[in-house]
């Protein structure tokens, strides 16, 4: 199944490194004032969806979905929503995170949606990529210059990071207290991070 590229209307600067990560055979959806990124982006919207209100609408010969502006779902919500109802369960959020710290956290709830929905996703921004990771182990290059780990809810423990300035070891990591915030990968080693039970928000943060 191709993956689902979701573009918002948060800023992004860095389009050179974001093209890198897209592929020939994306499926994208255009978020309203996401469309700002089109041209930039060198990307032919499969869908654009939105309500307008930020954002002019185009009148392309491309799918559109206008939404009402009183509405339950934001307009990249439902563009997420769209998407899993057309089968897909691969996703890269772009432009979605931004100064409105309400958009921002907004958006990254999504990632919490989508692991509910048993689907993958990812957000990169100009500064960073952000995942959901679940039971599971993940391994962190020093393409990364910080990265970090934070509950946003639940339980989570069983929590272990070997080869990086600060290891844990089957640690508990609660949402009332920053414990993995701001962690480094050691030299050209590259960090372990398992996490046995619960679920937790991993934020990378690139080298500059």
């Amino acid at each position: 199944m191709k993956r689902c590229v979701i573009i918002g209307g948060a800023p992004i600067n860095n389009y050179e490194y974001i093209k890198k990560n897209l592929r020939s055979d994306d499926f994208f959806i255009f978020c309203d004032s996401g469309l700002k990124h089109l041209e930039k982006l060198n990307v032919k919207p499969s869908v654009i969806v939105g309500d307008f209100d930020s954002f002019e609408n185009p009148n392309m010969n491309v799918l559109t979905i206008t939404l009402p502006k009183e509405k339950d779902d934001t307009d990249t919500m439902y563009g997420v929503k769209y998407a899993l109802e057309k089968g897909f369960n691969d996703f890269l959020l772009l432009g979605v995170v931004g100064s409105r710290l309400d958009h921002t956290l907004g958006n990254i709830t999504i990632l919490w949606y989508l692991e509910k929905e048993e689907a993958t996703a990812l957000i990169i921004d100009d500064y960073s990529e952000i995942e959901i990771i679940k039971n599971t182990t993940k391994y962190i290059t020093n393409e990364f210059k910080y990265f970090s780990l934070l509950n946003l809810g639940g339980s989570v423990s069983q929590v272990s990071i070997e080869n990086a300035k600060y290891d844990l070891n089957k640690a508990q990591i609660t949402n009332y207290y920053p414990i993995g915030v701001s962690n480094e990968v050691i030299n050209d080693s590259i960090a372990k991070v398992e996490v046995f039970e619960g679920t937790l928000l991993l934020i990378k943060v690139f080298n500059e």
